[in-house]
């Protein structure tokens, strides 16, 4: 399989994920155990994460875990960002971004100060609402932060 192909492959598995990974409702108390299962995982896995889960620009979870830094908040806002303005994953903007060879700020003249295209953030869509926010991780490698996410969502939502 040539590289391309491989990208449009991951590309497509994750636009199902996108589509399938739909909450019934989603408040306060739903990002709170959301946020407490990413945690729970992230322990299993001995990662040390800032997860993030956040309703338009309204945090609703935010807890950074030992070994995590301020610059982990700034990754979290940038790919909390790029989900929540392009509607899809921050992992898939990237992998569509590498199949091009395009970037955020050429082809969207977005601030990459404020935008990025690496994985770990993921969108919250409700029923019959569509987005609503974005949950995120920061600190491992990019697919790692990304699969910490969908696995959780997938746990989560009954859909492992």
């Amino acid at each position: 399989m040539t590289e391309k192909e491989l990208l449009e492959k991951e590309i497509s598995a994750i636009a199902l994920d996108e589509t399938s990974l739909i909450f019934p409702y989603f408040n306060a108390e739903s990002a709170l155990e959301l946020g407490l299962a990413i945690l729970r995982k992230a322990r299993q896995q001995q990662a040390s994460v800032t997860i993030d889960i956040r309703r338009g620009e309204h945090i609703l979870f935010h807890y950074a875990m030992p070994g995590t830094g301020p610059n982990n908040d700034r990754w979290v806002e940038r790919k909390s960002n790029t989900v929540q303005l392009i509607q899809k994953s921050s992992f898939r903007v990237g992998l569509e971004l590498a199949l091009t060879g395009d970037t955020l700020e050429n082809r969207q003249a977005l601030d990459p100060a404020e935008y990025a295209s690496h994985g770990g953030s993921f969108p919250i869509r409700v029923k019959g609402a569509g987005l609503i926010g974005a949950v995120t991780v920061s600190g491992l490698p990019q697919e790692e932060d990304h699969a910490l996410v969908v696995n959780s969502l997938k746990d989560f939502l009954g859909e492992a």
